[in-house]
């Protein structure tokens, strides 16, 4: 339940700011602070935004069956 409110979080983050959450990783995981993103991958993590919040919206209208 706590992973399914977390990747829920993360996925309303990616979709409604992507470019705050593209740039957090990116300070995180780069040594430079010169590095150039394409405009591509702020599409790519609002799409994924999207997907994660869907899929977690289509598994929880199945229910607990465990």
């Amino acid at each position: 339940m706590a992973l399914r409110l977390l990747l829920l979080a993360l996925g309303l983050a990616e979709l409604l700011a992507p470019r705050k959450v593209v740039d957090f990783w990116m300070e995180l995981t780069t040594a430079e602070s010169d590095v150039e993103l394409r405009s591509w991958v702020y599409t790519a993590a609002r799409l994924e935004g999207l997907v994660i919040v869907l899929w977690l919206l289509a598994a929880g209208r199945g229910g607990d069956e465990s």
